[in-house]
């Protein structure tokens, strides 16, 4: 494939239009018109829709211009940074991050890459959904225990995991007693299993609050409202001064954090900054890591 057709398409499509196009780059119209059908007749697609006075993308040519914008974005990026010496990471990175990872820890991350790598604009979005990353323009996505994905390549940084606490005021149920609770969704199980130093129990629970987010989970816990199960990187602190008790740890896989990226793409100098600065802060991965990192 022709880069600089390529590029020519990706310019017109930008600017919606062969006059714009040329205006903004300075060129000739009759070159881009050229060189944009010349790569149409070679892919065999028909990129845009050509009406008297609009020109429209194709299906085909948006998909094409949404992933041609970031692929000559990179090529541009390295070439600058060859040119200059260096893979000194540069430009724009859009990261989706999951919300309490966002609440506890993403704000002092951000603040420290910001720090370490000042030509990098750095965007994070709160949201726990599974997005698109080509859709939406993400360059890097956090999440939970994510589903296989042939089209991302990535790997676990950190590792969690659910235990049951409550007030000290709060006496734990005798097994099979029914105690009240505060639950993420008024889904949730209608009995807790839960694993101590004497073996394996129950809990049965009758929810009082259902609450959206663990920080306000956490928050009604140290009311006094009911026990909950929370990750122990967010209660930890207060299990260590006395403010909560541990009632046992939940007998359920561990919580994994993973980084994921497209594997059709070129890694760039940015992505791998921040992988690597994730790998500095979280050497280790162990949930003691990550609660001594949020209570620092």
């Amino acid at each position: 494939m022709d880069l600089l057709a390529l590029a020519d398409f990706n310019l017109v499509a930008r600017h919606g239009g062969f006059g714009r196009a040329s205006r903004a780059a300075g060129r000739p119209k009759a070159t881009l018109s050229r060189r944009v059908a010349e790569l149409e007749a070679s892919l065999e697609l028909r990129l845009f829709e050509r009406g008297a006075r609009t020109l429209k993308l194709t299906e085909e040519g948006k998909a094409l211009y949404e992933r041609a914008g970031v692929l000559l974005a990179e090529l541009e990026e390295t070439a600058a940074a060859i040119a200059s010496g260096g893979e000194r990471p540069r430009g724009r990175l859009r990261i989706s991050a999951p919300l309490l990872f966002s609440q506890t820890a993403m704000g002092k991350l951000a603040a420290g890459f910001a720090l370490k790598y000042p030509d990098v604009r750095l965007e994070v979005t709160t949201e726990d959904r599974s997005v698109d990353m080509i859709e939406e323009g993400y360059d890097l996505v956090i999440r939970v225990n994510p589903d296989p994905d042939e089209s991302l390549v990535g790997r676990a940084f950190l590792q969690d995991r659910l235990v049951v606490v409550a007030s000290p005021k709060m006496a734990r149920p005798r097994d099979g007693a029914t105690v009240r609770a505060i639950v993420r969704s008024t889904s949730d199980r209608s009995t807790w299993k839960i694993k101590t130093s004497k073996g394996s129990s129950s809990i049965a629970i009758e929810p009082v609050l259902s609450l959206s987010s663990l920080i306000m989970v956490r928050d009604a816990v140290r009311a006094g409202v009911g026990a909950a199960r929370l990750p122990i990187s967010l209660v930890s602190h207060d299990l260590s001064t006395g403010k909560l008790k541990h009632w046992g740890d939940v007998d359920a896989p561990d919580i994994n954090l993973w980084t994921l990226y497209p594997s059709r793409r070129l890694l760039s100098a940015r992505v791998s900054a921040f992988l690597d600065y994730l790998k500095q802060s979280f050497p280790k991965g162990t949930p003691n890591e990550l609660a001594a990192f949020l209570s620092a």
